[in-house]
């Protein structure tokens, strides 16, 4: 397996899987990871992201793949939790249609189903264009800005930023530019948590909107006062609402429900 992950909490309690943004890597959920320790916790680094390797190029599917065969190993009669945000919820996604008895619980995150083709056929040029900027401090601070990753978190960002390879880059935008809901996942059978920020773009919005409409197990929320990157923005907020969403099944009072 080209997938490197690591583990924390209680092994011999439930699986709950994290699966990152694109441009971060497993490091975005430290937060979660130091609340959840009373689940047995699994991060795994998205192929050509982070610190798995690049034996394979990175695709939606292909990923999903790699993660049905590492929770399949991990699960072992476990309930399966897996948190999915931005690329990471595009996958989640594409692994709960291709098997749909997996997951018990999943959190999908500002997931992006809505194919924006207009902007896909200038992925390439403008990457070989901008690729200096990736080594530029500055690009990456604003950057990092956007998904809330602030000044604990910004050196691994840059890092890892700057040492993508442009090709990478690519592949990771064209996917996720062009990632629409699969038709076998209307018959996912876990419950589904589907969270959008207020402040996100309308195709995000209508995105929810979507995934909610497309699978009668979904329930959803617009998180009010927030951009892309719940999370990391409101890490408590996150958790305890995930936290109660698991075990109560209720979601924060106040809140605009997605129907």
């Amino acid at each position: 397996m080209a997938l490197h992950y690591q583990e924390y909490g209680d092994k011999n309690a439930d699986l709950m899987v994290f699966l990152h943004g694109g441009g971060v890597s497993g490091w975005m959920w430290d937060k979660q990871i130091q609340y959840f320790t009373n689940f047995h916790c699994v991060v795994p680094d998205l192929p050509e992201q982070g610190q798995s390797n690049d034996e394979v190029d990175f695709s939606i599917k292909n990923s999903a793949d790699q993660l049905i065969e590492l929770i399949q190993e991990k699960a072992t009669g476990k309930k399966v939790i897996v948190i999915g945000f931005s690329l990471g919820a595009q996958v989640t996604i594409q692994l709960m249609s291709m098997k749909p008895d997996l997951i018990d619980f999943a959190i999908i995150n500002s997931a992006l189903v809505r194919p924006i083709t207009s902007i896909k056929k200038w992925i390439r040029p403008s990457i070989r264009l901008t690729s200096p900027l990736m080594q530029n401090r500055l690009f990456a601070k604003l950057q990092a800005k956007t998904l809330y990753v602030n000044g604990e978190y910004f050196e691994k960002y840059y890092k890892e930023s700057s040492q993508m390879k442009s090709d990478t880059l690519i592949r990771i935008l064209e996917e996720n530019m062009s990632f629409e809901i699969p038709k076998d996942f209307q018959k996912a059978n876990g419950k589904i948590l589907v969270t959008v920020g207020e402040r996100e773009k309308a195709v995000m919005k209508k995105s929810a909107k979507d995934i909610v409409a497309s699978n009668s197990n979904c329930s959803g929320v617009i998180i009010p006062q927030i951009g892309h990157g719940i999370s990391m923005a409101k890490p408590d907020f996150f958790n305890q609402m995930i936290e109660t969403w698991i075990h109560k099944g209720s979601l924060p009072e106040g809140e605009k429900i997605i129907g």
